[in-house]
């Protein structure tokens, strides 16, 4: 018979990843984490009445972060992964120290494997991410000797929000973005945002063939691996259907959602906890 210690550790085992995003972005997370750790069971959250979070500010998001992490302990999710860029660069640093779980963001991961690929690095990311300059402080500090340059795409979230990826105008915005990068002669681009990966068919187009493409999400997933291994809470029964929860609007999700996930997701709409700024829960903040 197990005795209580290891029921419990057998229920942490058993409990959901939590996934969120501004939208659909965080699906190449996801997608990734079914690749990788095929055997845990996801919830997944996307904050779609509040998109973009690129053009926000660091208070806000910070605000958002709160909600949404909040909700997903009153859920009972063993770790959360940030599966948003702007996120990550703008809060997560705060909220790892006031909640007691795992959090992962998307930028050192991302960061570690850009070196890997090339020396001058390209990173398009939403105006808030690259104002940040989080992607090129963490390059830095990985390999002193890269070069970084930026760029701010505030019209690529609502092109892929609006499932425009394939339009005229979006190869056109496309190349205005990229111009300023190929002018510098990257070898590697990074995607700043985990939307952006959907839309390789356009940026391919325009980029030589010789520039690598950087997903961080491929290598966030593989250190949430890394800490489950760590903590001993990898799943070893089989996982439950992946929740789907949005703050919008849930049939414009499944309907968008669908191409990138190869079925229609059933999907919920929850009303996140509101909290003030800079107070938390007693028992999240002690």
């Amino acid at each position: 018979m197990m005795n209580k210690e290891q029921k419990t550790n057998e229920a942490l085992q058993r409990a959901r990843i939590g996934i969120f995003d501004s939208g659909v972005g965080g699906l190449t997370v996801l997608r990734e984490l079914y690749r990788q750790l095929p055997s845990e069971s996801v919830l997944y959250f996307g904050d779609t009445a509040r998109l973009p979070y690129g053009t926000r500010s660091q208070a806000e998001i910070l605000h958002f972060v709160r909600e949404i992490l909040i909700w997903m302990m009153q859920q009972g999710v063993k770790m959360a992964i940030m599966a948003c860029n702007t996120s990550s660069a703008l809060a997560l640093e705060a909220v790892r120290s006031e909640f007691p779980l795992p959090i992962l963001g998307v930028i050192l991961p991302g960061a570690r494997a850009a070196v890997e690929l090339g020396n001058r690095i390209g990173v398009i990311a939403t105006p808030a991410t690259a104002a940040s300059n989080a992607y090129r402080r963490a390059i830095l500090e990985v390999d002193a000797t890269a070069q970084v340059w930026q760029v701010g795409c505030p019209e690529f979230v609502p092109v892929i929000e609006q499932n425009r990826i394939h339009e005229p105008y979006t190869l056109e915005v496309a190349r205005e973005y990229l111009a300023p990068l190929l002018h510098h002669r990257i070898d590697t681009l990074v995607y700043g945002c985990t939307h952006y990966p959907h839309l390789a068919p356009v940026l391919r187009k325009i980029l030589p063939r010789s520039v690598k493409l950087c997903d961080p999400a491929v290598h966030v997933v593989a250190a949430a691996a890394q800490e489950l291994d760590l903590l001993g809470l990898r799943n070893t029964r089989p996982p439950l259907a992946t929740r789907f929860a949005v703050s919008g609007c849930p049939e414009q999700f499944a309907q968008l959602s669908v191409q990138w996930l190869g079925c229609t997701p059933a999907v919920e709409k929850v009303y996140l906890p509101t909290v003030l700024h800079r107070q938390l829960p007693l028992e999240l903040s002690e």
